[in-house]
């Protein structure tokens, strides 16, 4: 068990928009979390952000932020680029980190920042797939297992948004940009969080944008022996996302699986046998609040993480193993 008592306290590493927008309100909701500060390289961003949401410490640099002992964890949302040279100098000061997916640029990086956390016994390191804590996703899996529409022979993925801004830094190839490692990383755990199981081959198609470098559409097919999983993502598409499951009775569709409404119950649409597709009401929940406090019970209790580091380690070996293919024209064993 951990000495720390409930709640957790939280610092944030920046001011990205997903912590202001979505996971620091989420986390000012949760049972065991509470957020005490928050950094920037710039003070007065820093400033700003604490005093809009009531956040009682702000810091000039993410240094200060780390040496403060009144936070025991912080939430990593930087750029791709310093997902690992963040958590290791957090782990380092003894902050237990929640970090924002892909947790590396690539497969050898994250496989290094699992082989450094362990060398920090009791410290608690986690890839933020939030979906994952999602009702509407525990009740998709359950269905899918207990064979509600039969054996299970394709999952099908598509994931788009549309920004050509070339100063965002989803569009900077340097330092971790595209839509594979922004969005098609969630097409890739997807179909492993229903089944269970790792792909043993994939291929992939990218098409690059010819002035910013970097994948505006990609697509994969992994093998995961059985079973086919394809996925298409894109950051010059219209928004769209969608999850669907095809069995040998039916089908399952999961209709907002990345960005589900924390105060709107969300839908499953489920056909079998022939019948017309029936829609299951899933009930309202914050992804974001279970995330965080699911982490912060790992904590308290001292017990692993819901998602260890092994699983992002996996999940950025097919991304990498997409890219070869492509790249390659060919399958890439796992």
């Amino acid at each position: 068990m951990s000495t720390l008592t409930p709640p957790i306290r939280w610092g944030i590493l920046g001011v990205a928009k997903i912590a202001l927008k979505q996971v620091i309100p989420a986390m000012q909701q949760g049972k065991l979390t509470t957020v005490t500060a928050i950094a920037s390289r710039d003070l007065h961003r820093a400033e700003a952000a604490a005093e809009d949401l009531g956040i009682p410490k702000a810091y000039g640099s993410y240094e200060e932020l780390l040496a403060d002992p009144e936070v025991d964890a912080v939430y990593n949302p930087l750029p791709n680029h310093l997902h690992v040279p963040w958590t290791l100098k957090a782990l380092q000061a003894g902050k237990h980190v929640l970090c924002e997916k892909p947790i590396a640029l690539d497969v050898s990086e994250a496989k290094a920042l699992m082989t450094a956390a362990a060398t920090y016994p009791g410290m608690r390191v986690m890839e933020a797939f939030m979906y994952r804590f999602h009702p509407q996703w525990i009740r998709a899996r359950t269905l899918v297992r207990e064979g509600a529409i039969g054996e299970v022979h394709a999952i099908h993925a598509h994931f788009s948004y549309y920004n050509d801004d070339p100063g965002n830094i989803r569009n900077q190839a340097e330092i971790g940009g595209g839509g594979l490692m922004d969005i098609g990383c969630y097409c890739i755990s997807w179909p492993r969080f229903i089944l269970d199981a790792e792909p043993v081959k994939v291929t992939g198609l990218v098409e690059l944008d010819p002035v910013l470098g970097v994948d505006r559409v990609t697509s994969g097919l992994l093998d995961f022996s059985g079973v086919q999983a394809t996925f298409t993502c894109s950051t010059q598409m219209a928004p769209y996302q969608r999850v669907l499951v095809h069995g040998t009775t039916g089908r399952l569709e999961v209709l907002i699986p990345a960005n589900a409404p924390a105060g709107e119950a969300t839908r499953i649409l489920i056909q079998t046998a022939g019948a017309p597709a029936r829609e299951l009401l899933v009930e309202a929940a914050n992804q974001y609040t279970l995330q965080g406090d699911a982490f912060s019970r790992a904590i308290l209790e001292g017990k692993e993480v819901p998602t260890p580091l092994g699983d992002a380690v996996s999940n950025m070996e097919v991304i990498d193993a997409v890219v070869r293919g492509a790249k390659e024209g060919r399958w890439v064993n796992l």
